[in-house]
């Protein structure tokens, strides 16, 4: 038999806790909110008693699937996923994980199903942001390098990858934009440069950093003078000047030298790489050499 003390530390418990607490009959018709899902969903206890729980906090494209995992738990099957997404009053969506208990009368009969959510919305968004900075450029928003050996260990692959093609770009002139107007300069002029480049990218392309003022871009391209046309596409997108605020007013104008290479399944991606480099620097040089520049030392 449970105390009556006991019976009021369970209500206190529900009334205290910031867990979402929901309890619905066999129709989803809610029988208890607690005062968190009260403030979650923006109404009294007297306007969630009585109403179905998926007119409350269910997503609308969901309401079916909720009517019939409500049914399917009452059967004893489990059918509530670990987490889901529900409304709040305001109409903002939140990541909830849900736990999900059968209550049953003494003859094992069940008659409502009960809910206690979590609002795991910002963890889950904590998660995302380091998973997101863990492949990518900081500076950019581009992806980083080891998300560009990915994409290439990927579609390279021995057995389930289709090829690719690289272009390799090194812009000309950034050192003489630091050197001028300084390295926030420098760093604004590098975040236009890939937008830029964003900008030239299809949908299945990759655009990265490899860092300094060195680009990739992968594509599914194979053919060679596709790919050439491309680069000379890159480097047409980077003639016009670039606004840089901070610049002294100024043009800030860069080049852009860019090497190919097509790469098959099977194919180490760092060979590739290699290949997509050195034509680049092929042409780094070349324009050196007709400019009486002579190269770096």
């Amino acid at each position: 038999m449970t105390s009556p003390a006991l019976d009021g530390l369970s209500r206190a418990a529900v009334e205290a806790t910031a867990a979402l607490v929901l309890v619905c009959d066999g129709g989803g018709r809610v029988l208890l909110a607690n005062p968190a899902l009260q403030r979650f969903t923006g109404r009294t206890r007297e306007e969630l008693v009585g109403a179905p729980f998926w007119d409350l906090v269910t997503l609308p494209e969901e309401v079916e699937l909720a009517r019939a995992a409500v049914a399917m738990v009452l059967s004893g099957r489990p059918a509530i996923p670990g987490e889901v997404d529900w409304l709040t009053g305001d109409g903002d969506r939140r990541r909830i994980e849900l736990q999900t208990s059968v209550l049953a009368h003494d003859d094992g009969r069940p008659y409502a199903v009960a809910f206690i959510g979590i609002d795991v919305t910002a963890h889950r968004e904590r998660e995302a942001r380091v998973r997101r900075q863990a492949v990518t450029d900081p500076l950019t928003g581009l992806a980083n390098r080891s998300a560009l050996f990915a994409v290439l260990a990927a579609r390279l692959h021995v057995e389930t990858g289709d090829g690719c093609g690289l272009l390799f770009c090194d812009l000309d002139g950034f050192k003489e934009v630091n050197d001028r107007f300084g390295h926030a300069a420098g760093d604004r002029l590098l975040v236009a440069v890939a937008g830029r480049l964003r900008g030239l990218a299809g949908p299945d392309d990759v655009v990265a950093r490899l860092g300094g003022d060195e680009f990739v871009l992968v594509t599914r391209e194979t053919d060679v003078d596709a790919l050439a046309a491309r680069a000379r596409r890159l480097e047409a997108v980077m003639v016009p000047p670039f606004d840089v605020a901070g610049a002294g007013g100024a043009e800030v104008r860069v080049g852009a030298s860019t090497g190919t290479a097509v790469g098959g399944p099977g194919e180490d991606p760092d060979t590739v790489m290699t290949r997509a480099d050195m034509a680049m620097y092929g042409v780094k040089s070349l324009r050196r050499v007709r400019r009486g520049t002579p190269p770096p030392s």
